[in-house]
């Protein structure tokens, strides 16, 4: 088995043999600039001794090839920076590793009658605590205690009602936790802010490991050291 220069797989015949062929040679039926050359040439060559071909018309056809290979030209640039501007993204995702992405969201979504699983990342050790349940305005829903939980990120779950035990709409909540540290100090934590464990690439998109999800790396609203 053979293969042409189009990558077209011959037969043994045709391999073997010099005759022209009806097939065309340029299975993509593109012309480039060295095809318009050679065209141009040719009309040249062949033109009537007694009356030669315009000069206003070998112009306009110099300037068409001009124009042609300025385009090809352009188009392989943009190629090139477009892969440039891939993999530069790309080591930007890898170099944050290990850092605090923030999503600029606490937000959940919620349907009414099911519980919604959550997780929530905690920088240190924590002794006890609270989780608040809230609503577009701040106003706190519901409080669910937390008892001696480790550093790292915890999932948690809400069965979607409010402190009186009544079934909240379906829609939008916000969730943020206070908790005390081993060493008796308090802080803060919330939906959205995890440390960045692993980088994904998926058709030409980066994407960022937070908690237990791959988002994409192009949503994240700040990446900090802690």
């Amino acid at each position: 088995m053979a293969i042409d220069a189009y990558g077209n797989t011959l037969t043994s015949a045709s391999a073997n043999t010099t005759t022209t062929s009806s097939t065309a040679v340029n299975p993509n039926g593109i012309l480039g600039k060295d095809d318009f050359l050679k065209l141009l040439m040719l009309e040249l060559k062949y033109q009537d001794p007694t009356s030669p071909m315009d000069s206003e018309k070998i112009l306009t056809q110099t300037s068409q090839l001009a124009t042609l290979e300025s385009s090809e030209n352009t188009t392989k640039a943009l190629t090139t920076l477009a892969t440039a501007l891939t993999a530069s993204a790309q080591f930007t995702g890898i170099s944050a590793i290990g850092k605090i992405a923030d999503t600029g969201s606490n937000a959940v979504l919620a349907s009414k009658g099911s519980t919604t699983d959550f997780e929530l990342y905690f920088p240190d050790n924590v002794t006890t605590g609270k989780i608040n349940i809230m609503d577009s305005n701040g106003k706190i829903l519901k409080t669910m205690d937390i008892g001696a939980t480790d550093a790292g990120v915890a999932q948690f779950s809400w069965d979607g009602t409010n402190s009186a035990g009544t079934a909240l709409d379906s829609g939008t909540y916000y969730v943020e936790s206070t908790y005390n540290k081993a060493d008796g100090t308090s802080a803060t934590t919330r939906i959205g802010r995890y440390p960045i464990e692993s980088i994904k690439f998926d058709s030409g998109k980066t994407y960022a490991k937070l908690g237990s999800s791959y988002i994409d790396f192009s949503t994240i609203h700040e990446i900090t050291n802690n």
